[in-house]
Order: C-alpha cells, then structure tokens, then sequence
C-alpha cells in the first residue's frame, strides 16, 4: 500500500451532486525520462478519473460499494505513457453520487454514509534518476459544475449537454466559473486495494424493435433483461429534452415500470443544438424495454444501442444440451449473475432495494463458481463481510454491504439475529470457493468468519438443541405461499433452520481440517453431531417422516446428510411423491429450491429430478423460459399467464438465486464435479435423462479444461472426455464400473439407454 500524501476534497458548492475536480501541474525537469507513473483513485461517491482530457482507464462507478465505515478501495493505474512527452498537464477527477450519498434501499432516503462528496488521488512519477514526484489532491485544486444536473444509481441520471466543457481536463480548459476545494475530515487508513475486478462496459445490444405502444408512447426492445445503460448521438434543437424510462418487462403493452417500487429509472437528456453524445454512466438500470419522449423526428432501431455493464469477470463454464428450454435456462442463469455481479452481489438490479443479501448468493455460490471466475469478486466481497461481522458480535447481516442496519427494520424483520441460509453465506460461500478454486490461503482468510458464525449459532440454540429460537426467513417464497407473505411456508423454520446449522457446523469441521486446526475441527464435530441427533430425535420419525411433510425438509435432510440407510431411502421415496403430486411443479423455496433436484436424484429418483427440471407449467423452472424471460426470475409466477405482473409488491424479473438449479445442471446432466478441490482430481458423471439425446460442458479449472461430450445414440452412450494435464478423474457412466482416467482426451462408447 502506498505511503498516503493525499488528501479528501470536496468541492466548494454542491454542483448538483456531480463536480468536476482537476489539477494543472508541470512535470519536474531535469531528471530524465519518466520512468514510471502511478495515479491511486478512490472517492465517496463515484469517480471517473482523467488525464489530459482522457479517462485513464475503462472503469465506471469506481471504487464501488463497500463497507465504508471500515473499507474504502482504492484502484490504482499505469498512467506512463500518458506523461511520456513531459511538460504541463491536467488531472480530473469526475464524482458523482454512487452508493455512497445516493438512495439505497426501500427507505426512501440516502446519504447513509454521509452528506460530502469527495475525491481522493495520488499521481506518483517516478523519474529516469529516481526522483519522485507527487501530484495529489489538496486545497490547491479547482472545482466547477459538470453537464450532469442529477443522478442517482435508482432514480437515473440527467444530462444537459449545454454544459459539457470537453476541455474541461485538457491544458486548453478554460478557468472560468471554477472555484476552490476544501478538505474533508478522512483516516486514510480505511483505504483498501481493491482486490475484485472493476466495474467495466462488457458488451453493446442493439434495438430489436420500435413501436408506438397503444397509449401513443414509443418503446423500444433490446430483446434481453439485461443491467446497463442507453448509448446514442442525437442532434436536435438545443434546449430540447429526451426522456427515458427503463423497465424489464411490459404489462398491457406498457411499461411495466410497478416492479421499480419507488425507483424513477429514468434518464433526461438536454440537446446542445449541435451533434451529441449521451451515455449515463453515474446510474445503472435492470431493463429489457425502454420507453422514449422527445426524440427529435422519427426513432429508428438503429438510433440505440444498450451497454451492459457489470464486473470483469472471465467466463469459465459451458453448458449446452439438445433440449432448447433448458438452453435458455441457462442463458437466463448465466445473464442474472452478470446482471447482480455489478461490485456487490446483489438481489436484483433494478427496483429499489438492489442490495448484498448473503441468502441469494449462499444458494448461488457452486453455480457461480462454474460459470465465471468469481474468486477476487467474491473474495473482495467476504472481506466487508467479515467487518461487518467483526462490528455485530459474529452476527452476520441479511445484506453486505449492511445498510439495513441504517434503517427501521419492517415488521417482517424484527431485531434481527443469525438467521438460516442468510447468515450461513458466512460457512457455505468460502466452502463452495474452496471446492471450485483449491485456494487454501482464500479459505484460511474467511476461516475466522466461518467459526464466528457457527459459534454465535450455538449460543441461540434451545435447550433442545435445535436451532427454533428467534425470526427466520425459513423456505423464503415457498410458491404455495400467499404473494404477500413471502414467508409463509410449508416447510417448519425450526427444521430448516437446524438442517442448516448443522451442515455449517460440519462444514466448518471440514475446513479447519483442511487448514490443520485439529482442535477446531473436533469441537465442530461434536456440535455436528449434538445437532444431527437432536434433529432426528424432534424432528424425524423412525420410518424417516421429517417435521412438516414438505419437500424442501426431504430435500435438506437428504442433501445436507442428516439422514443415512433406510430413513434417507424412505425420505428419497416420499419425496419423490411429493414431487409427483405436486404434478413436478416446484413447490420449494429458497431454502429447498437449490437441493431438491439433487436430492431425488442422489436417491434413486433422476426420473422425477428430471421431470421436475423440464416441467413447463408454473411454478416451475421452464414457465419463464416459456414466457419469454431470459433473466431468472425472482417469484416463479412474477408474471402470470395472462401476461399481467405479480400482484405482490415484491417482485423482479432478474434475481438469480433460484438459477441455482444449474449446479445439479452440471454435475448431473453434464456430469462435472469435483473430487478434490480446485479440480485436483475430478468425477465425470453424466446421468442421462428426461429424453436429453446428448449434453457437452466445459471448465476452465485450476489446471486446465475439463470437459465432457456424450451422445446418446443407436449404440449406447458415447462420450468424449477431456481431462485437465496433471490432474486424475474418475469416469462413472451408467451401469458401468468407475474408470480412473489420466490427463488427456478419451472416447468411450458404452451400452446405456435414456432413463
């Protein structure tokens, strides 16, 4: 970390909450070439960095949002050749309001961590003889307006482009109307690299279609759910104003902007007279369908175009099979992780909430560990985590960043405490990391977050040493439950809660194995194991009957092996008939979403997990793709048959937590898992079914790819394997003996039939 010479600056006048900041400076003479250039940029807020009247990197809404109190990050930019030629230049900081003074939540107010804007750089130059010089900010540095008159990450961003200075950052800017700075109060020492990947444009959409919606509005479909911003050149009179509204889905043949809750997700725009640019890079919008007022003339399709926008994160997982519904699931899967994986982790990206809650991602983290590299993202993320832990006694909150914590509680979360699945993220998600990436050091990191959890947990245990004390969310939007009252399950709180207590307790004794911390690990054990008996012995008969009868209790009980001989084969088998009178339509939550399918098929029943994955009626995981999302949804039914939205006020159609389906997508019809962590040693292991003729996948490992083809053809089974060099994998095809497999590719062709 850089020894700080800087300093916070606020501008002198509030600018409409989107100040420009700059600095004139002359590089030292007489000491050579520039060797080496540095610029460290952080802010509150959101900053948008330049040099010499160029942004000097790719990022936007840097440095993000973190746990501010305790986190502040930092990114730091090669900025050498950009000083290569010597003499003067200028340094520009943009801000805008972010997280950190915007709106956030369903409260309606913002400005949690504090009312001042403020930009923070240090430019280092390093010279040819080793003489360093430093550019930072100070109260030498000039403030003035931007063309920007509002903007916030829920409500959107306004533009007038009568204002935008271009040379505003450049030698040739003008000086006039621009005014002081002062310094504001900051410890430095909550200034924290950034570790996670930026915030960075990936890809550009265009229009597929515009029409006149039959209340005489103009819209226009980009033909994916997707979370960004509109890009476009417009020349028009000057003074005139485009409005832009944003919304995911169309009710009515209208936008229907009812989802947003009190989030505007509108963007305006003020022409110049003269050919201009708009891009709103202060806000971000979750939208498929845009609605357009004062577009000068006629609006083509070709005038548009979207910017998706999220974290730089590589693709590492492939899936593809010759059922197209289920391709389409995955495409929707694979698009609500880039929609939610913009810096935080979060629920939903375009109504007003678009918050951290760990009870999404401790369901998502296996299948998000597939499709991308999540390892610094999530890892960046664990770390606010842990400080917010830290500051709650071990507890760990619904959301991380915390900022419920800023706000009145809702009567459905009351004084809240560890809660199941939610605060579990703390034990689930560094284990998941572990399995997919092998990284000891990552686990070693978070390992103290995992024993604070699990050992909080303990304290709120009754005396019957189940875990049925205090408010959770329990199977969270079970689909039999009311649309107001998402936490009216069929499946008892007690029970879920100590499944999940118990697989966290567990799992914690794996980890401190893993890391050598023998003590650690029995005295997991043994809580382990007091919780395992004092589930079977309340909530379990002795033909294996669990408390409440449901299927999310069998699929847990199953899954998270708390069951084992004749009760697991006996709770396989009921929940199987669940599943069959239920028509193989989900009846799971959150909590018993993620394992069902796992369950059936780890029981012998991958007839009724299959049916249960390609069922279309709702509530299932087809609807939607029938109904033309390509973004997972939050409620299975968020739209209804007719085409009308949810009723609840509680729904989004991006939320990737029930996309968790896709794990038992890969290990299952695919067949990739694996055996050692970071895929030392892996298991491939199609299983073949519900009419699937043929399935392939890919991972980019640790150690390479490892990929599976198989085809079900005329002569049985073919299958072509890659697996990675320097690593082992056990081949498990259907009615045949495990096969140990060396690194390379492998054909095999066996008997086998299609289940």
């Amino acid at each position: 970390m850089p020894t700080w010479h800087a300093t916070m600056i606020a501008a002198d006048a509030d600018h409409d909450g989107a100040p420009l900041l700059r600095r004139r400076f002359t590089l030292d003479t007489g000491h050579g070439e520039v060797e080496r250039a540095v610029l460290h940029v952080s802010a509150r807020g959101v900053v948008e960095a330049h040099l010499d009247g160029a942004p000097v990197s790719d990022d936007v809404l840097s440095p993000g949002w973190s746990s501010y109190e305790w986190r502040l990050r930092y990114r730091s930019h090669d900025v050498t050749g950009a000083l290569a030629g010597g003499g003067e230049h200028v340094l520009g900081l943009a801000l805008g309001n972010g997280w950190s003074r915007g709106r956030l939540g369903w409260s309606g107010r913002g400005a949690f961590y504090g009312e001042d804007l403020g930009g923070f750089a240090q430019l280092e130059v390093t010279f040819a003889d080793g003489h360093t010089q430093l550019v930072v900010t100070d109260e030498s540095w000039q403030s003035h307006a931007s063309a920007i008159t509002a903007n916030d990450l829920y409500d959107g961003q306004s533009i007038d482009a009568r204002r935008l200075d271009p040379a505003w950052s450049t030698v040739e800017g003008s000086n006039e109307g621009w005014g002081g700075v002062r310094a504001l109060e900051f410890d430095t020492a909550v200034l924290t690299e950034h570790v996670g990947p930026p915030v960075r444009r990936q890809e550009v959409l265009p229009a597929q279609r515009v029409w006149t919606s039959p209340s005489g509005r103009t819209l226009v479909d980009f033909g994916q759910n997707l979370v960004g911003w509109l890009r476009f050149t417009v020349r028009g009179e000057a003074g005139s104003t485009i409005t832009i509204r944003h919304a995911e889905v169309l009710e009515d043949e209208e936008l229907g902007t009812r989802p947003l809750r009190s989030a505007k997700a509108t963007d305006t725009f003020t022409l110049s007279g003269s050919e201009d640019v708009f891009e709103p890079t202060f806000t971000f919008h979750g939208f498929r369908y845009a609605e357009v007022d004062g577009w000068p003339g006629e609006l083509r399709a070709e005038d548009l175009e979207a910017v998706v926008v999220h974290s730089q994160l590589r693709r590492t997982g492939e899936f593809e099979c010759s059922n197209d519904l289920v391709n389409q699931l995955h495409r929707n899967v694979v698009w609500g992780l880039k929609g939610n994986f913009l810096d935080v982790p979060t629920d939903c990206p375009q109504r007003d909430e678009r918050l951290g809650w760990t009870g999404d991602l401790a369901a998502f983290a296996p299948t998000a560990a597939y499709l991308f590299d999540v390892k610094d993202f999530l890892r960046d993320w664990m770390r606010d985590l842990a400080v917010e832990q830290r500051a709650q006694d071990g507890l760990v909150p619904f959301v991380v960043p915390d900022v419920l914590k800023f706000m009145e509680h809702p009567p459905e979360f009351p004084d809240p405490d560890s809660t199941a699945v939610w605060s579990d993220v703390a034990v689930w998600l560094p284990w998941a990391l572990h399995q997919a990436y092998g990284d000891d050091e990552l686990l070693a990191e978070h390992y103290p977050a995992m024993t604070a959890h699990v050992d909080r947990v303990a304290t709120l245990l009754s005396p019957t040493g189940l875990w049925d004390t205090g408010f959770q969310f329990g199977d969270w939007l079970d689909p039999d439950a009311p649309p107001d009252e998402p936490a009216a399950a069929k499946a008892d709180k007690g029970v879920v809660a100590t499944a999940c207590a118990y697989r966290s307790a567990r799992t914690t004794a794996d980890a401190a194995r893993v890391l050598g911390h023998e003590q650690d690990a029995e005295r997991f054990d043994a809580l382990a194991d007091r919780l395992r008996s004092a589930f079977g012995e309340h909530y379990v008969d002795a033909q294996g009957r669990v408390l409440s009868d449901c299927a999310t209790v069998y699929a847990l009980a199953v899954e998270f092996g708390l069951l084992e001989g004749e009760q697991r084969a006996w709770a396989g088998q009921r929940l199987a008939e669940l599943v069959e009178e239920a028509g193989y339509r989900v009846s799971t939550g959150f909590a018993g979403t993620p394992y069902v399918t796992g369950a059936l098929s780890s029981t012998g029943h991958l007839d009724a997990a299959y049916r249960l994955l390609l069922e279309e009626q709702c509530p299932s995981w087809l609807y939607p793709v029938t109904m033309g999302a390509t973004t997972i949804w939050e409620r299975w039914d968020s739209m209804l048959p007719d085409g009308s939205i949810n009723p609840g006020e509680m729904t989004s159609f991006n939320h990737y937590a029930l996309g968790a389906v896709a794990d038992w997508i890969h290990r299952t019809v695919a067949g990739l898992a694996p055996l050692e962590p970071g895929y030392a040693r892996s298991l491939i292991a199609p299983q073949p079914g519900g009419g699937l003729t043929w399935a392939r996948a890919s991972l980019d490992t640790p150690h390479g790819e490892l990929a599976v083809h198989w085809r079900q053809g005329d002569a049985g089974l073919e299958a072509e394997v890659t697996v990675p060099a320097g690593t082992t994998a056990v081949l498990r095809l259907p009615g045949q003996a495990e096969r140990e497999l060396p690194a390379g590719t492998h054909h095999v062709t066996t008997p086998a039939t299609v289940s």
